[in-house]
């Protein structure tokens, strides 16, 4: 019998450890969510289930994820009284059944997950409150599951809400089990449910498992709920530090695409008209992420746009300036920006860049490269300088400005980064080319999958910020 224990608990430490390095590899709370439903499904012997996320702290995010449910299933669902429901029960604190009363046994203790063996755990998963059932011994090493809702025949109990039976007899479930997704530091984080096609309820030791893993499961979504609040505050930061519109300057149209990454922050773009009919095309990145490299972020713009009004004919000078301001203030920092000065009546712009990727072409003749002068960044010089490069745009053709994070999303060599964006510029449909817009969209679609995914084959995912800033000129 001792081996037998041994055995099955050897068992049960090497299922637990699978589960949960498939869950650690997840990175996003929806992946983790899928995961955690998959995993306890096989843990709990259910086919189907769902999972809500809704912290205690009413922050966000929410989100309610199902596994063998459609949209529709979900929603069917959602329309049941929530007191009603054992999610509802857990994410609201309302007290919900106790589950009975197993019987202690050996057998129990140590089935391996899958088998359904009979009996079960001296801790009955009992809502918060909930009495301890009399005449029952701890088992050593078992795991209560704290505020866990059974409902093991939803058929035959009278007392269920006739709505919750109606939907129930609808989507084809006679049964169901919800264990809360809580952590000490976090409080409740959502609740998961699983479904059973039969009357059907786990028996001591499926819960025990599922307690176990059900622990894990909250702690790592509690660091990817953090993690993904601070993605959400550091994209609000950003959006609010560019434009919030483009100038309209007669004789040429402008469109910006920002696609955020997990790291967040140090890209930029910018467009303001100057004098005489003129427009400054402005984009640029600094070194580092986070809210130092947003408010770098912040100062090197506004910079920017008060050296462009003054000397703005001048791009060498402008970014000579910038130069300067980032030496004396930041000296830890670099950075890398083009700037170009445009007279869309004459079609002509002048443009320098400072460590940057030259800017596309894009028309119906030709899509090229801007030959720029190879530069180092700002900040790592003791003085930057570089020429300036004179371009003549033809009528319909739109002029791509991006930042650096573009290629290192794309992935691989820098060369083979660019050929890539090249061949996704080359490859705009003429019915689009009309629409600065439309052309960027078909390019980061073409590169990065969509306009807001994640890197294509070989990229680095969705680490990087990416900024597009397109100007067509008529």
């Amino acid at each position: 019998m001792i081996q037998d224990r041994l055995a099955g608990w050897v068992s049960d430490l090497t299922t637990l450890h699978e589960l949960t390095e498939r869950l650690a590899r997840t990175s996003t709370l929806d992946e983790a969510l899928r995961e955690l439903l998959s995993a306890g499904a096989a843990l709990v012997g259910a086919r189907r289930g769902m999972a809500v996320l809704e912290p205690a702290d009413g922050q966000g995010p929410t989100a309610t994820i199902g596994l063998g449910l459609a949209h529709a299933d979900l929603g069917a669902i959602e329309t049941v009284p929530r007191s009603a429901t054992p999610y509802g029960c857990i994410l609201d604190g309302l007290p919900g059944s106790p589950l009975p009363d197993p019987r202690p046994s050996p057998a129990d203790h140590h089935a391996p997950p899958g088998r359904g063996a009979e009996g079960g755990t001296a801790f009955p998963a009992a809502a918060p409150g909930a009495a301890p059932v009399p005449g029952t011994a701890p088992v050593p090493g078992a795991v209560p599951v704290p505020g866990a809702v059974a409902v093991p025949d939803i058929p035959g109990d009278e007392h269920l809400d006739p709505r919750h039976r109606e939907v129930a007899a609808r989507l084809g479930f006679a049964a169901s089990y919800a264990v809360p997704l809580s952590t000490e530091g976090d409080g409740r984080l959502g609740a998961a449910v699983w479904l059973y096609d039969e009357p059907a309820e786990p028996d001591g030791h499926r819960r025990h498992l599922v307690g176990l893993y059900g622990r894990y499961a909250s702690e790592h979504l509690g660091r990817l709920l953090e993690l993904e609040r601070g993605r959400a505050e550091i994209a609000t930061l950003t959006e609010e530090l560019l434009p919030t519109r483009l100038p309209r300057v007669p004789g040429v149209r402008l469109a910006a695409r920002h696609v955020t990454g997990a790291r967040g922050g140090g890209h930029w773009y910018d467009a303001l008209p100057l004098p005489e009919g003129a427009l400054g095309l402005a984009v640029g990145s600094v070194s580092g992420t986070g809210p130092s490299a947003l408010a770098a972020t912040g100062r090197l713009r506004a910079s920017l746009r008060a050296y462009a009004v003054m000397e703005g004919e001048d791009p060498v000078a402008v970014l000579s300036d910038l130069e300067l301001l980032l030496r004396l203030t930041e000296p830890a920092r670099s950075a890398t920006a083009l700037f170009a000065y445009a007279e869309p009546a004459r079609r002509r712009i002048v443009l320098a860049g400072a460590g940057h990727a030259p800017p596309l072409v894009v028309g119906d003749r030709r899509t090229e490269y801007v030959e720029t002068s190879l530069s180092a960044p700002l900040g790592m010089l003791a003085c930057w300088e570089a020429p300036s490069v004179d371009l003549d745009v033809r009528p319909g053709e739109t002029v791509l400005l991006y930042t650096d994070g573009l290629l290192r999303r794309i992935g691989g060599p820098v060369d083979r980064a660019s050929v890539l964006l090249h061949a996704a510029a080359a490859s705009v449909p003429r019915a689009d080319r009309a629409d600065p817009g439309a052309v960027a969209d078909h390019v980061l679609r073409l590169v990065l999958g969509t306009p807001a995914g994640g890197g294509g084959p070989g990229g680095r995912g969705d680490d990087e910020d990416v900024v597009m800033l397109a100007a067509r000129f008529d």
